[in-house]
């Protein structure tokens, strides 16, 4: 058992990358792995870094994805077909575990260049604030990415999520359009924050999030941290240093060769 526990939710079916943690990413030393490799490496690193009482382990739902990472000396829990996300499966996880520790840490499968200082500082904010149920990420968008988005948004299509706080941290909204919104001929008050898909919660904030069920502005936006601000389950924001390389997530198969050469510019950086 552990304090904290760092869990990688991994399924098999995706609409946009079916068995996309299975799928082959190269890495700085020219040898092709599962992507779940690289991201168990992120949590491996991360829980160096959280200290002895923290754990990692794979959670999913597909024998295939189990068998792979069995083969690879990572730790499995399974967990039903049915959870609608990483939430929902981070807390079908400690279900099947049968214990809960005092933290967990939901680091998705496809965001194997997460670093772990930023783990570390996201488990720093909770411990601080005993008023959040659960917390997450954001970074300060450069000029580049805030003109992506916007190109994104220009051309219809659907881009990063994008978060606004209050001055004490806590999350107000999340949206996949660009918020907040900025008048015509004024300067903008506050950075556009993008918000990263890791999360910490209490043990007992995902049991009331089962609970809650689906709300109807997270089926709309399609962000399933909304339904804690549904639940009036306060949010803090971890607003971090953005790493020196991009943090690409596996979301299509032409992300592969990004995060190929991601990999590659980071191990280049670390050896310096």
């Amino acid at each position: 058992m552990h304090r904290i526990l760092v869990i990688i939710p991994a399924r098999l079916a995706s609409t946009r990358f079916p068995a996309k943690p299975l799928a082959e990413l190269r890495g700085a030393d020219g040898i092709a792995r599962p992507a779940l490799h690289y991201t168990w490496q992120a949590g491996l690193a991360a829980v160096r870094l959280l200290g002895p009482d923290a754990g990692c382990i794979i959670a999913t739902d597909d024998d295939r994805i189990a068998a792979v990472a069995r083969a690879n000396e990572m730790a499995v829990v399974m967990t039903p077909e049915a959870c609608a996300n990483g939430t929902e499966r981070c807390a079908a996880a400690l279900s099947a575990l049968g214990y809960s520790p005092e933290l967990v840490v939901n680091l998705q499968g496809d965001a194997p260049l997460t670093p772990a200082s930023m783990v570390a500082e996201l488990v720093a904010l909770i411990e601080s604030e005993p008023q959040f149920a659960m917390a997450t990420a954001a970074v300060p968008a450069s000029p580049a990415v805030l003109a992506h988005l916007q190109a994104d948004a220009a051309a219809g299509r659907v881009g990063g999520t994008t978060v606004v706080c209050s001055s004490a941290g806590r999350a107000l909204y999340f949206s996949k359009s660009i918020i907040p919104h900025v008048l015509p001929g004024t300067t903008p008050r506050e950075s556009v924050l993008l918000h990263l898909g890791l999360y910490a919660y209490r043990p007992e904030a995902l049991l009331s999030y089962t609970v809650h069920g689906a709300a109807p502005i997270e089926l709309q936006e399609g962000l399933e941290q909304l339904r804690f601000l549904d639940a009036g389950l306060p949010v803090g924001v971890a607003v971090c240093e953005a790493p020196a390389w991009e943090m690409i997530e596996l979301n299509n198969p032409t992300d592969v060769p990004l995060i190929e050469a991601e990999l590659a510019r980071r191990a280049a950086m670390e050896s310096v």
